[in-house]
């Protein structure tokens, strides 16, 4: 080969590489993914994550490797710092509404309901039951007297000799009322006793300790004593520890708030992830759909779960639960000649007692007729053991069948029912569901504008209908009046279905008007839950997976009871459609009161939690939008 040829080839291969140079430019490179730190990429180990499930009696806490949680009763004592301060003390069992004067008769009016459903309905052998009444019981009870069984009790009254600054869990509870008159008596000092929750919301009240910072501090005081004391984690430490906190179906988006500050700022957790009670006792039984039944000490919520989703059009929540089961469990037990005469509703230790006899003797089991023989026994620090004999009959079916009937309860001018509100707004976020929702129908306003321009200018011989200039925004307007009474912030409508938005409106607030000032049976809200879903193959799904959590209806036949009601009710259509309804009450023999907090920790487990994590750094930074961002559930 010639030189001038070796030029040649040399300059043909130097186009070529100028060529496949030009091509590389005109394509479109991936763009690198941001550099993730080497922390964030490691597994994030189960025992340093603490899942919190905080509850109205009782708060549940462990880690995510535990295989069952600390049961801690959930409150506090404060001792006063100001002697002419008066005590403060939440009612055990006691509520607003109960000493109306229509009181007695509406609870009277609700046990003849009951009574008629008792005797409307066979036994399963085909026989009626044995008519009792409760002059037979009582004319029996009122000659007992108690036994002596050990003359001095091993229960103790806590020690409060070094004066500590608040008491929690058993402490409280077990704290001698002589002592704080003798704080008040020497130091000017005594305990004001308040509980942390009432009725799914924090426990604001007007009493000393009753703002939303001082409950706060009392959950963090209750918290940070658990987890140092018992989950015997130093407060130091929890910088390298993740928490995931559950909150109730329908939530106070300012108490949430305020409780995740507290968990990252105060107690100093370094990562959280928030998740609803009902999408977690879904996970920790295993369902991947299911109408969640809660039944709570002081409220009972129903929600119908599908995916790890929440459906918020089914969120109902019902301010009764297994307290007001007690309390009307004490009140047949007072018609029938309660031997333990001394018992008071306003005392702890007796309520702890009436818990204890409800959850033994009462049942839903309608073969179970007659009068039968009981006995219990007392045991009070510093008090002798006694024994009491008592004759029951219906009054052990009556009690929990108030579930089904709630005036029972003789609660008079409380709002009993609630769905799921819009937020006030937060100008932390100013990108909420009022910015969608007048975004929303601004789009909608223009594009109708634009349809009728078109429809002119197709067809100038005709006018198109349309309602008066304001309609538009009278209809979204309309969408935050829609109410569930007078309680402030009860609104009904979701503000995340924005396709059938006006239909849905009517026909909800047509059905929800009738629920205005009355209380929803169980199985009622059942039904009106699964019957807000969307779809009918939804509320199939539903009908055949009703999961009952929480320990307000931990009583014997419940399932069969509950199932029973939901058949007879559920409407005619669906009967045909639903193959079995199917009420599950003990999933995997699982305790029911730990099936959301066992969700918790399976969450904790899962891959797409990854992405749900919410750091103390992004807080700082962003607050309240990055529950927005992060939440699993529509903020």
């Amino acid at each position: 080969m010639t030189q001038a040829e070796k030029e040649q080839e040399n300059g043909k291969e130097k186009e070529r590489e100028k060529e496949k140079e030009k091509e590389q430019r005109g394509v479109k490179r991936p763009i690198a993914p941001p550099f993730i730190p080497e922390p964030l990429q490691e597994q994030i180990q189960g025992n340093f994550i603490v899942v919190i499930h905080p509850g109205s009696r009782t708060l549940r806490i462990g880690r995510a490797t535990d295989t069952l949680p600390l049961t801690v009763p959930h409150v506090i004592a404060r001792r006063r710092k100001q002697p002419c301060q008066t005590p403060f003390e939440d009612p055990c069992l006691l509520r607003e509404g109960l000493n109306k004067p229509e009181s007695n008769e509406q609870r009277q009016n609700g046990l003849k309901m009951v009574d008629q459903a008792i005797w409307s309905k066979k036994m399963s052998n085909g026989a009626r039951r044995t008519p009792v009444s409760a002059e037979q019981a009582r004319s029996y009870n009122r000659q007992i007297r108690p036994t002596i069984l050990d003359p001095v009790s091993r229960i103790k009254w806590t020690n409060t000799s070094h004066q500590p600054d608040y008491l929690v869990g058993e402490e409280h509870i077990y704290s001698d009322p002589s002592q704080w008159q003798i704080f008040v008596d020497m130091s000017g000092l005594s305990y004001s006793f308040h509980g942390q929750a009432l009725r799914g919301q924090l426990n604001l009240h007007d009493g000393p300790g009753g703002s939303l910072t001082s409950v706060i501090a009392d959950l963090e005081a209750i918290w940070c004593h658990t987890i140092q004391k018992l989950l015997e984690i130093p407060l130091k430490d929890l910088k390298y520890y993740r928490c995931i906190l559950l909150i109730p179906d329908i939530y106070n988006r300012q108490h949430v708030k305020e409780m995740v500050n507290m968990l990252l700022i105060n107690i100093g957790f370094s990562a959280i992830v928030v998740h609803q009670e009902s999408v977690c006792a879904t996970y920790g039984s295993g369902l991947s759909c299911a109408c969640v039944v809660d039944v709570g000490d002081q409220k009972t919520s129903v929600s119908c779960v599908e995916d790890g989703v929440s459906h918020r059009s089914s969120r109902l929540r019902l301010a009764y639960g297994g307290s007001d089961v007690t309390r009307c469990f004490f009140w047949l037990l007072q018609r029938t000649g309660f031997p333990y005469r001394e018992c008071q509703l306003t005392s702890r230790i007796d309520c702890m007692l009436l818990q204890q006899l409800k959850e033994t003797f009462c049942h839903l089991n309608q073969d179970i007729s007659g009068l039968q023989d009981h006995e219990f026994r007392t045991r009070f620090p510093e008090s002798p053991t006694l024994l009491y004999q008592i004759r029951l009959g219906d009054e052990k079916l009556q009690a929990p069948m108030a579930l089904f009937y709630p005036t029972t309860f003789g609660i008079v001018g409380q709002k009993m029912t609630s769905l799921q509100h819009r937020a006030p707004g937060d100008p932390e976020d100013p990108h909420d569901e009022h910015y969608l929702l007048s975004t929303q129908s601004k789009q909608d306003q223009s594009s109708k504008a634009t349809l009728e321009k078109k429809a002119v200018t197709k067809n100038p011989g005709f006018e198109v209908e349309s309602g008066p200039s304001g309609e538009s925004s009278e209809r979204s307007s309309h969408t935050q009046e829609v109410e569930l009474g007078h309680a402030q912030g009860e609104c009904l409508v979701g503000a995340t279905d924005m396709d059938d938005l006006p239909s849905a409106l009517l026909s909800r607030r047509t059905t929800m008007t009738q629920f205005e000032g009355k209380a929803l049976g169980l199985d009622k809200a059942i039904l009106h839950s699964i019957d807000s879903c969307a779809s009918d193959e939804t509320k199939r799904k539903m009908y055949c997976s009703i999961l009952v959590v929480g320990g307000g209806l931990l009583f014997p036949c419940a399932q069969e009871f509950l199932q029973h009601r939901i058949l007879n009710k559920m409407p005619p259509s669906f009967r045909r459609v639903v193959e079995n309804v199917e009420v599950i009450t003990r999933p995997k023999d699982m305790d029911p009161q730990l099936l959301a907090w066992k969700g918790g920790a399976v969450l904790a487990c899962l891959d797409t939690t990854q992405e749900m994590w919410i750091h103390l750094r992004e807080w700082q930074r962003f607050g309240v939008r990055m529950l927005r961002e992060r939440a699993a559930f529509v903020w």
